[in-house]
């Protein structure tokens, strides 16, 4: 018998997308709207809705963390304490539908992959039963290169913080 796991013959990332040609892309969009625009499935996606969108400005967007998420079985046992990275991914994930929406033509034609972060802090515990709220703006965006500044809250009290950078391939 052999061990480990196989050897998956394509890419995550490849995998195709169905995306909408009827969509306007207008606030609220629902967690089905993000899952044509994002290549991420559960339990890797981390924004739940689009609530505010200002086409080459700022992005709101919101995810409810429930102790059913996967990562507070470890995370830690009992004291639940959501990973700062998956703040962070978050935060980034919203960050890309910002890139996507600014960017139209891209939807469906090309990834937006994380590039970088700088200036990262963390300001408060994120638990069970809380809810993240992410607020990004657009600093510049060249043809390839997104960088934008994004803090997340908790309850209107600062959570997380950080500059990122994304790019189209």
């Amino acid at each position: 018998m052999r061990m480990g796991c196989p050897v998956t013959a394509y890419p995550v990332f490849a995998m195709e997308r169905t995306v909408s040609e009827e969509h306007q892309w207008e606030p609220p969009i629902d967690i089905r709207g993000i899952l044509e625009l994002l290549p991420h499935r559960y339990p890797f996606i981390l924004v739940d809705r689009i609530m505010e969108f200002e086409k080459g400005k700022s992005i709101v967007g919101l995810k409810n963390v429930s102790m059913g998420e996967p990562f507070f079985q470890g995370h830690f046992p009992g004291e639940p304490v959501m990973p700062g990275v998956l703040i962070m991914e978050g935060m980034a994930q919203t960050g890309g539908l910002l890139a996507y929406l600014s960017a139209p033509e891209m939807i469906g034609e090309k990834l937006v992959y994380f590039a970088g972060l700088d200036k990262v802090r963390f300001r408060r515990v994120v638990r069970p039963g809380d809810q993240l709220i992410f607020r990004l703006e657009l600093i510049r965006q060249k043809t390839r290169l997104t960088k934008m500044t994004g803090r997340a809250y908790v309850d209107d009290q600062l959570a997380a913080e950080a500059e990122l950078m994304a790019t189209f391939s």
